[in-house]
């Protein structure tokens, strides 16, 4: 049996967290006296009203919430927060037309950063600071937010954060899983103020800083400019972005640790060290290529390969140069990172180095256990046993990715987009990068999709950022049977 008085008191809790974190849009465009500050406030209001009616008319009774409800209410929170999310866009008649907006929502809380804004500088900067601010509050989790703000009268958040937290990964800073929440989220507010400062000093104005260092920290991508960090010419800001992109996509248990002190932990890590050295040799190997290529300086090269290889691994998607126009052979690169993500429990997406790491160091015992087919050859991963269940689990969702995106790209083949667009897009809104190849690369936008197209990728990025798992469990029989 589900428990709906839990469900119902956690959504009316987050929908009046959705409408607090209004504010410093309404803020920015009472500052700047924009003409979306009316919009702004009737949204916070719906919303703010609309979770207390829900919150306040559930009595506590049995607020224990178990796996099927952490995973029903995680699933119904992204989705009341997508439907009331895109309330500023459709009040201030910026996004008038219901699936473009519900599609700039849920791409802007999943981390995804595609868009269907053709001239994003003429936006008013209250929706924008709204539009930065879904990446930031999707960047940790809706979940996770909640759990460390909120008691909610004895609602336990255990199954919340588990069914939430990106990645398969069970470390915890604290015995106590609100305490666990509130210390990243303190890591994640400081890292994102510092990067608003350092972006502040290399020369952005103070709206850009922050909308920047909200969508850098969230790995997300969405920027105050059409050409997004291509706009500001400055190697600081490019380098400051490089940097936190990079620390973004790194566990942030790990990051708290290293904040501390603790750096023997974090070298310890072999997920953290397969993902260093992943991007330092696909850095050292394309920098030569794109130098020759891009006939721009080598600093520039340098520069434009670290930042695009970042950028598309932690599936933060913002863009310094066109990498679709090198080659071929860079495209497949590039191609083949949207299906990387960088560590388990960052705010990236995608699939996650720690999979990668279990599956070649499986792949390769098991041409062990081939030749000595009576010995006991386990798989460790950071010194610690890796047990059977855990392999199967990672071995099906590799697969169950894998069939998503070949299923996927048949389905927009057949609304009527040739392969490789589809490819693109279907590999850019599962793995929640944002820019990909063909008519969706990096100078692109995805306005041209149908209705049926956009609904269909925002399922794709919910499936991507829940982790397939948390959202197709709802579509099994065995969720719903009482026993």
């Amino acid at each position: 049996m589900i428990h709906y008085t839990a469900i119902g008191k956690v959504m009316g809790g987050l929908l009046m967290l959705l409408a607090i974190l209004m504010v410093p849009s309404i803020l920015f465009s009472l500052y700047y006296g924009s003409r979306d500050l009316l919009p702004l406030v009737h949204a916070g209001l719906i919303s703010g009203g609309f979770g207390a009616l829900l919150f306040f008319s559930f009595k506590r009774q049995d607020n224990l919430i178990r796996k099927r409800e952490g995973y029903l209410i995680v699933a119904m929170s992204w989705v009341f927060m997508s439907i009331f999310g895109m309330l500023p866009y459709l009040f201030s008649g910026t996004i008038s037309y219901l699936p473009d907006a519900i599609f700039e929502t849920v791409s802007g809380l999943t981390t995804t950063g595609a868009t269907i804004l053709e001239d994003i500088e003429s936006m008013p900067v209250g929706i924008l600071t709204w539009r930065s601010m879904t990446q930031w509050i999707g960047g940790l989790g809706i979940i996770v937010l909640t759990v460390a703000i909120f008691p909610l009268l004895g609602i336990g958040g255990i199954e919340l954060f588990v069914a939430e937290s990106p990645g398969p990964t069970s470390d915890k800073l604290h015995p106590r899983i609100r305490e666990t929440a509130k210390r990243l989220w303190f890591v994640y507010v400081g890292l994102t103020v510092l990067v608003m400062i350092l972006y502040r000093i290399g020369g952005m104005d103070l709206f850009d800083a922050v909308n920047h260092g909200l969508t850098t920290m969230a790995t997300g991508g969405f920027s105050t400019k059409n050409a997004s960090m291509a706009h500001f010419d400055s190697s600081f800001i490019h380098y400051v972005a490089i940097i936190f992109m990079f620390v973004a996509g790194t566990n942030f248990i790990l990051i708290y640790l290293g904040l501390k002190g603790n750096f023997r932990r974090v070298w310890a890590s072999d997920e953290f060290r397969a993902y260093f050295a992943t991007v330092l040799f696909l850095i050292i190997a394309l920098t030569g290529p794109i130098f020759f290529l891009s006939g721009t300086t080598f600093e520039q090269a340098f520069r434009d390969t670290s930042f695009q290889i970042i950028s598309l691994i932690t599936t933060t998607g913002y863009v310094t140069a066109d990498y679709t126009a090198y080659s071929d052979e860079m495209v497949i690169i590039f191609f083949m990172l949207l299906f990387s993500g960088a560590s388990a429990g960052s705010t990236s997406g995608g699939i996650k180095f720690i999979r990668h790491l279990t599956f070649v160091k499986n792949s390769f015992l098991e041409f062990k256990r081939m030749v000595h087919p009576r010995a006991v050859v386990p798989l460790k991963i950071n010194g610690e046993r890796v047990t059977g269940r855990v392999i199967t689990h990672i071995m099906n969702f590799l697969l169950i990715y894998l069939a998503i995106f070949v299923i996927g790209s048949m389905v927009m083949s057949f609304a009527g987009y040739d392969m490789l667009t589809s490819f693109g897009a279907v590999a850019t809104s599962l793995g929640n990068v944002g820019p990909a190849v063909s008519l969706v690369g990096p100078l692109d936008n995805f306005a041209f999709f149908s209705p049926f197209a956009k609904i269909f990728l925002c399922f794709l990025m919910l499936l991507g950022r829940l982790e397939l798992f948390t959202i197709l469990v709802l579509f099994s029989p065995y969720f719903w049977r009482a026993n």
